[in-house]
């Protein structure tokens, strides 16, 4: 009993007594506010706020700089699946190919990734008690980080606003795991709130942070209740996974819109293949997505005069001679042709200008569904009014592909192409009311991703009408698609999604309660405790400061012979140990090292540190 006894008495004086983590502290404060030397820091005293007033702005424009840089990083991480799109809007726009998309991925991740070392840094100084003090170097780069940031955020915002939605979308996928984590980061802030909170003197300043804290953690632990996702679903309502189609191929695998391309969709498990459709000035539809040759063709070197020329306004012949697929070795723009084989790369750089004959043979010889866009000439065009009668005389006289297989897209003169050829399978590239579609025969609808909606799907599959989502190359966004219901995606990637066998974050509506109740609960009673500990320390510790050592008249009025002085390695007295409790090395330096801070305040301190040097003396 009485060696439990000594032992909780032990356990009790371990809790109040505050350590001095020099090395740590020093690494800290060398790192946050160049303070490497022990007497340029400063430890906060019960009472004492964190920093000062300057400090506190500081403080609070950390704070906010890591929050925009922290939406910024993960805004455009979730736009990876338009990456491709917006180099290539680049290259319209500056004439050059550059990996912009990248490269301001990587700025934003390194602007990020500072800015958290520097949270991490003030958070460690505040559970040491350290008072803060950030250098001028840091304050010019938190500035950097927030400029950067607010300034690219608006810049996007101008010119892709559409990838908002993109946003929006991904937290039906992520923001269960996002919720957890805002749970445990808010949990690990307790301990350095809860330790200032309790050594406040102010009450507006306590009401006001322990109200910030209480705020967030509690709109953080209600979030789940207002949370939708379609990848929340009971067992067994999944649905088959999305027919895959190959958006102008397999474009990361060779060059887009060539004979390769949509061989190796078809190798990769791709059900239908997309392409965009020009004629040229002699009548023959070919495949180009752009309006000019410059971007996938070496028109430059070929004809150097007409490189600006729009495609359609070239012979046959002449696109017949101009190189398609070495673009692609040359500017790789998915980073993806370096895993091309020896045969692989030599047969992309070989690749031509592909026509509308020949992808639709393709098609009719491996049975695959085909969508194409089909662009009317340009004014001048021998085919302007009559390219629609043109592409059809193609589908249905030059090649052996079954009517059915062809997803009839364009809007031109719908009602005359339903006359000519009824078993076109008539595709509408805009969400129009169900009646209108019905009366327009439309069987498919190929609507852009951000358009996805379970109700929507579920409503136009009930009148026999599909949708295609288009342009889906991300795992997370074919996963939120298939959860949703949509039978077909158009992808970049058709080597990557057919490896897929269930959507990812796929998880029951039981499951997700466990997760967020049970992290919700786990968090509440780890703060409670942390706040109840604190509060009982400081309690403690104020007791036994006032209590144990006082002035009066110079003299010590409750100095014992037993020694029973507060064992402090920060300066100051903090606790009600006795020194028999000490080993016989620690006690002098520690009992000095009270005293000194204490000097500081009244001379007559020092008497007492040569009384326990001579008492030192006997001991021994």
């Amino acid at each position: 009993m009485a060696s439990t006894l000594s032992q909780l008495r032990g356990l009790r004086a371990k809790l109040l007594r505050r350590y001095d983590h020099r090395p740590l502290v020093s690494c800290l404060s060398g790192l946050y506010g160049c303070r490497w030397r022990r007497h340029q820091r400063r430890c906060t005293r019960p009472g004492d706020c964190c920093c000062n007033k300057l400090e506190g702005v500081s403080v609070a424009l950390l704070v906010v700089t890591f929050c925009l840089t922290l939406v910024f990083l993960y805004f455009w991480g979730q736009a990876k699946n338009d990456y491709n799109d917006f180099d290539w809007f680049n290259f319209g726009n500056l004439g050059f190919w550059f990996p912009w998309s990248v490269v301001l991925l990587v700025i934003a991740a390194v602007f990020f990734t500072y800015v958290t070392v520097l949270m991490l840094l003030a958070v460690c100084l505040l559970s040491e008690g350290q008072k803060l003090y950030l250098h001028w170097s840091h304050k010019i780069g938190i500035l950097v980080s927030l400029t950067f940031s607010i300034v690219a955020t608006a810049v996007l915002s101008d010119l892709w606003s559409k990838e908002w939605t993109t946003l929006l979308l991904s937290f039906q996928v992520t923001a269960p795991y996002l919720h957890v984590g805002g749970v445990l980061l808010m949990t690990a802030l307790a301990w350095p709130i809860a330790l200032h909170f309790f050594r406040m003197s102010s009450r507006v300043r306590r009401g006001l942070v322990l109200g910030v804290y209480l705020s967030i953690l509690w709109a953080l632990y209600l979030v789940p209740l207002g949370l939708y996702s379609p990848c929340i679903k009971e067992d067994g309502t999944l649905g088959p996974a999305p027919a895959l189609i190959g958006h102008r191929g397999a474009p990361m695998l060779a060059p887009e819109n060539t004979v390769m391309s949509f061989e190796k969709a078809v190798e990769a498990g791709s059900e239908g293949l997309e392409t965009d459709v020009t004629i040229s000035v002699d009548g023959v539809p070919f495949l180009m997505h752009d309006h000019t040759l410059r971007r996938t063709t070496n028109i430059r070197q070929v004809f150097p005069n007409r490189t600006d020329t729009p495609a359609a306004m070239f012979t046959w012949a002449e696109l017949e001679g101009l190189n398609a697929g070495a673009w692609f070795l040359s500017h790789n723009p998915f980073g993806t042709a370096g895993s091309l084989g020896a045969d692989d790369r030599l047969q992309a750089a070989e690749q031509t200008v592909c026509s509308l004959q020949a992808f639709l043979q393709l098609a009719a010889r491996t049975d695959k569904r085909v969508i194409f866009d089909l662009y009317r000439p340009p004014r001048g065009h021998p085919y302007r009014d009559t390219w629609i009668q043109r592409t059809l005389d193609v589908v249905q006289n030059e090649s052996s592909i079954h009517s059915s297989q062809v997803l009839w897209l364009p809007s031109d003169l719908r009602a005359l192409v339903q006359d000519i050829d009824p078993e076109l399978q008539q595709t509408s590239g805009s969400r129009l009311p169900l009646e209108e579609l019905q009366s327009n025969h439309i069987v498919t609808l190929n609507l852009h991703y951000s358009s996805m909606s379970t109700e929507l799907t579920s409503e136009y599959a009930a009148a026999n009408i599909t949708t295609n989502l288009y342009v889906i190359s991300q795992p997370w966004l074919f996963s939120l698609a298939w959860c949703a219901g949509v039978q077909s995606v158009t992808t970049n990637a058709p080597q990557l999604l057919s490896s897929m066998s269930s959507p990812l974050f796929l998880m029951s509506p039981d499951e997700y309660n466990l997760m967020w109740i049970l992290s919700d609960l786990v968090s509440l009673v780890l703060i409670f405790i942390i706040f109840i500990f604190h509060w009982w320390r400081e309690r403690r510790l104020a007791f036994c400061s006032s209590s144990e050592i006082s002035l009066d008249n110079g003299s010590y009025s409750k100095f014992r012979t037993d020694l029973h002085l507060p064992v402090s390695s920060s300066g100051f007295p903090i606790s009600c140990l006795p020194v028999h409790s000490l080993s016989r090395q620690t006690q002098l330096p520690v009992l000095c090292s009270s005293t000194r801070s204490a000097q500081e305040q009244s001379p007559s301190v020092l008497p007492v540190c040569h009384h326990l040097n001579s008492g030192n003396q006997v001991l021994q």
